[in-house]
This record gives C-alpha cells, structure tokens and sequence, in this order.
C-alpha cells in the first residue's frame, strides 16, 4: 500500500560460446543484450528512479571501445537506454542494473553502474550492486589515509575507488610475475588477462565493508563477479549451461527469460562469489567467513516478485496464520463479514487468508473492495488541495457490503508510515458504512529503520515507533527516553538501545494507539489493527531469519550503531530536546 522504495535489481549474464554461434541459433547476435532487457524488464519492481547497462567485448582490437556503457533515469529508463544502444553495444559480458535511492542522492551521476577507466584493459572496472553500506565513513577515511582522494562521497563510488585500487595492485603483481619469467610486450598483458585472480581482490575489497549487499562487476580483460555479503541479507540467483551464465537478484526472473524450472537455478551462498573468467571458466569462492544467516524476511513479505514458487507459499501461510486473530476480532461473525485486501502485493496473502477462514468456517464471503487508481499528477500546489487528491489514489466499489450489517476485514501485506490510511484507505473505506473495519498486516509490526538498502531509514516516519512515543509521554515516562538517549550517545554499536523504548507495551497497546492516531476525523467506522506476530513470521519463512525491521536485532555492528544514532537524531531535532 504504502511504495517503499526499496533495495535495487541486478542481472547479469556471460556468453559462453562465440558470437557467431548466436547469430546462427537465434539469428541475432544481440541474443545476450536481448536476455538483458528482459531480465531487468522483470525485475521492474526493484527500482524506478533509473537504470544502468553496461558491456564488454573481448573481440574489440586495440584502439578500439570494448567496455561500453549506458544510464538512464526515470521509470523509463529501461526502454530509454535500450533505444539509446547500436550493433556497437554487442559483446560476451553483459550487466544491468535497476535503481532506487536509499541514501536521498539522486541524478545521473548516482545511477549505476559505475565505471573506472585505464589504458590496462585489466585495470578498467564497472560495478554496480544492490546494497547499502552502514560503514563508509570508515571506508572513506581507510581510503584517505592511503593518499587516495575520492570526487564523491557514496557507497557506490567509495566501493568501486576501494575495489580499483586493489584491482590495480593485482595487475601489478602479475606484471611484477610476467617480468620475473622474461616476458616481453604483449605476452605481459596477455599473461594479466588470463591469470587475474578476482578473488584476491575480491577478498581484500569486501572484507572492510558492514551492510546488506550483491555486489556485481565487470573488468575490462573479461572477468565478471558478483559477491553476496556473509550475513545473506541481500538474495542472488544464478544458473549456467553450454550457453551462458546468468545471474539475478530474483529466481523467477531466470526462470521466465531462460524456460527453466526452479531446480536448475541456485542461490549464491553468504560470503560466496560467483565468478567467470575470461576463458569462460566459472567458479564459486567463498570470498568472506560465513557469518550468522541473516536473510531478509521483508524479501518475502513484499519486495520480491511473488512469482517465486517459495515466496507464494510462504505469503500464502503469513495470511493463513492469522485465521485466529480475525476470528477474534470479528467475533466468529463469519457469516456478516467480507473479506477484501489493499492491492496488489497482498493478493496472495489474501488468499492464504480466506483459506484459513474457509478451513475453519466453510463458506467465506470475498470481494474486491479497494481498486488503485491510476496515480494522481499533483499538480497543485496549495497544500490542502494536493492531500485531497492524494486521498483519491484509491478507490471503492461500492455495494460490495452490507452497510452497519458488515464487518470488512481488509488485508495488507505491511503497515509502514501509516500515511495512506490515514489520508485514503480509511476514509474511502468508511463510506460504505461497515459495522467494523479489521485492518490486517501479514507482517509484524514495523519498528526500526533498515541500514541495508531499503529507503527506510527514519524512526518517526514508523507508526509503530511513534505510537510509543506517545505512550510514552502519556504515561510520564521521560526518563525512560533520556536514558535511551544516554545510552545511544554513549555505546551507540554495543547494542540496539531503542529496544527499550517498546518494551513497557504489548503489541495491543501499541495497535490501539496506532489505530487513534491514524484514525481521520469524522470517521464513523470503529477500527482494529491485527498484525503478524514474529513467531507466525519465522514459522511461514523459515529460511529467512532476518527480522530487524520488527526485532530491532539487527545482524551486524553497523545497523545497531545506524539505529541508535537515528533515536539521537529524533530527540535532538524532532522532539529538539537535549536530555
């Protein structure tokens, strides 16, 4: 309901036969840059701010361009940059990237993939990723102190000037080895392009870096690489036969452009790295220790593609496990009750839901209540005016229920900021007269920001954190956040401290205070929230442990050190006092 503009999208992919071979097969020798369209078309959902190509040829003669590469921002930037590429734009490695800003830079020069250039093809180095870096600061200085001055302060762009700068330390070192056995001339070059060891710089890259990533690139020689953080908190696929090898950030998306069954494909473990040669030799390297499983659990609630065969079953148990919490809050009034939810990411949900229902109480009755309009341009600027066009994104049938007979229970996958309920859902929902609205999240409740590549990075813009604070001062309990405050200030990486802020309250008592203060005035509708518990979200994705979002337990130094220095950032500029 509420957009997150979350992590970005990867694809890659490398020929491994000669291009000939593809032209005489598919009659095109663009195959590879036609596979790549499709694999970032698919992963449309990942990122709509901009979109980045990029391509190397290994036939290109001296003299010649051979690392080529496009950029593009908007929601078209797809189509923009394919229409932008010639017969020039063809090679055997092929990378793509999709793009949403987590870190509030935004322009073109922010759009990934970064490119470094050198007259060594080795030396030569384009990068992109989806990841966020909660340590830069310690990068940059690492990088400063070594008389290294970066042109921009960004993740992106520290990690490429940290990787190229150990890329060209490897290309020396074989330089050093090829001048130590007598070579001369070309055969120097030709040696460091087919012995580079990219996990060497692999290694001596990410070992510096905390935060969620998939790291992908390619080098001028042909190599090409991608590397998962050892915590898994970013996911990555990757599949190979006679013709290529292909790796994205979602499994369906291979399984759609290469008619492939789930089985064939395989996830890049933590700390692993999936490299290929310029010989076309791939290999797996655990480049990092394998540190405590961390797998994002928001992946499955909503941001991957429910396609997955994995992730619609999981959606499908997180709505059925709340059959009991709905029973209860319609009273087991079945039979005057619809059952509907907010589009469209909560469709499967919904659907595990209603099964749930139909289990327990056989017939169930199910509409469409809630359509999402085509979004409303606002183009005006008076204030007022804008919020009353901004609650008209979405809309209702009406009729679809009985007024002051039935109840609605509406399900979304994530109540985040609670904004669109407030100014749309309730009040659109409230003039078909229910009896009562349950309001259902298939996640738990959302309490901290995440530091790993998702635009969520502020305390007060969560529902759930400022229903606390206001119980919090309800209930004369400042002390409570000038000892957080303390705290925070003085061990900011030795724990989450904001934990403690929600500690004195149930989930009920927290949802109670959501639903009054995102309740709009003149609703007539009574309103209660059911959300996810943390048991029920561990049960239905079992294999994705990651749940700092609700926990507040976060996996790594640098989320806690992040979150506690949001809490700082509140009291001192939100609530502006000095505790």
């Amino acid at each position: 309901m509420e957009q997150l503009k979350h992590e970005c999208g990867v694809a890659m992919i490398r020929l491994l036969k000669p291009l000939s071979y593809y032209e005489q097969k598919y009659g095109t020798s663009r195959y590879g840059l036609n596979k790549l369209y499709l694999m970032m078309e698919k992963q449309h959902n990942r990122g709509q701010e901009g979109a980045g190509i990029a391509c190397v040829s290994l036939d290109a003669p001296a003299g010649t361009e051979y690392m080529f590469r496009e950029r593009a921002e908007g929601k078209e930037a797809i189509a923009e940059i394919f229409r932008r590429v010639d017969e020039n734009f063809v090679g055997q490695l092929y990378m793509g990237h999709l793009r949403y800003s987590t870190t509030g830079h935004h322009g073109l020069k922010y759009v990934h993939p970064f490119l470094r250039r050198n007259n060594w093809r080795a030396k030569n180095l384009c990068l992109c990723g989806n990841f966020n870096m909660t340590n830069i600061d310690e990068v940059f200085q690492f990088l400063t102190a070594q008389g290294q001055s970066p042109r921009y302060y960004g993740d992106a762009y520290i990690t490429l000037e940290l990787m190229g700068h150990r890329l060209d330390r490897e290309v020396e070192r074989l330089f050093d080895e090829a001048k130590e056995r007598g070579m001369q001339g070309t055969d120097i070059t030709d040696h460091i392009d087919n012995h580079l060891e990219m996990a060497h710089v692999l290694k001596t890259t990410m070992q510096h870096f905390d935060g969620g990533y998939v790291m992908c690139g390619l080098t001028g020689s042909g190599e090409l690489f991608a590397v998962r953080d050892p915590w898994g908190i970013r996911p990555v696929f990757w599949y190979q036969d006679e013709e290529v090898v292909v790796l994205a950030s979602e499994r369906p998306v291979i399984q759609t452009c290469f008619d492939l069954q789930a089985e064939d494909i395989k996830e890049l473990e933590p700390g692993q790295s999936l490299i290929v040669r310029k010989s076309g030799e791939r290999s797996l390297q655990q480049i990092l220790p394998v540190r405590k499983l961390s797998a994002c659990s928001f992946e499955r609630i909503y941001f991957s593609r429910g396609s997955d065969r994995d992730i619609y079953q999981e959606r499908k148990r997180l709505g059925g496990q709340l059959t009991p919490a709905i029973m209860e809050a319609i009273g087991d009034d079945v039979g005057n009750t619809v059952f509907s939810y907010i589009p469209n990411t909560a469709e499967v949900a919904f659907i595990g839901m209603t099964d749930g229902i139909r289990k327990q109480c056989g017939e169930v009755r199910t509409e469409k209540v809630v359509w999402k309009d085509i979004k409303l341009r606002t183009f005006i600027s008076d204030g007022t005016e804008r919020n009353d066009l901004a609650a008209h994104v979405y809309d209702i049938t009406y009729g679809s229920l009985q007024p002051y007979v039935d109840n609605l229970v509406i399900i979304d996958d994530s109540i985040v900021r609670g904004t669109t309920l407030k100014e749309s859902i309730f009040k659109i929902l409230d003039r078909l007269h229910p009896k009562k609205i349950v309001m259902v999240s298939s996640s738990p409740q959302i309490r901290y920001p995440d530091y790993y590549g998702i635009d969520m990075s502020h305390l007060e813009e969560l529902c759930a954190f400022r229903a606390a604070i206001a119980l919090v001062k309800e209930r004369g309990m400042l002390e409570l956040l000038a000892d957080t405050y303390r705290k925070c200030k003085t061990a900011p990486s030795a724990a989450n401290h904001v934990r403690a802020i929600y500690a004195p309250f149930t989930v009920e008592e927290i949802n109670e205070k959501i639903v009054e203060m995102l309740r709009p005035d003149g609703m007539q509708a009574p309103i209660e929230l059911v959300f996810q518990s943390i048991e029920g979200l561990h049960e239905a994705c079992p294999n994705h442990p990651g749940d700092w979002y609700f926990t507040g337990v976060y996996p790594t130094p640098g989320g806690m050190r992040l979150c506690n220095e949001a809490f700082i950032s509140y009291i001192e500029n939100t609530l502006k006092m000095q505790l």
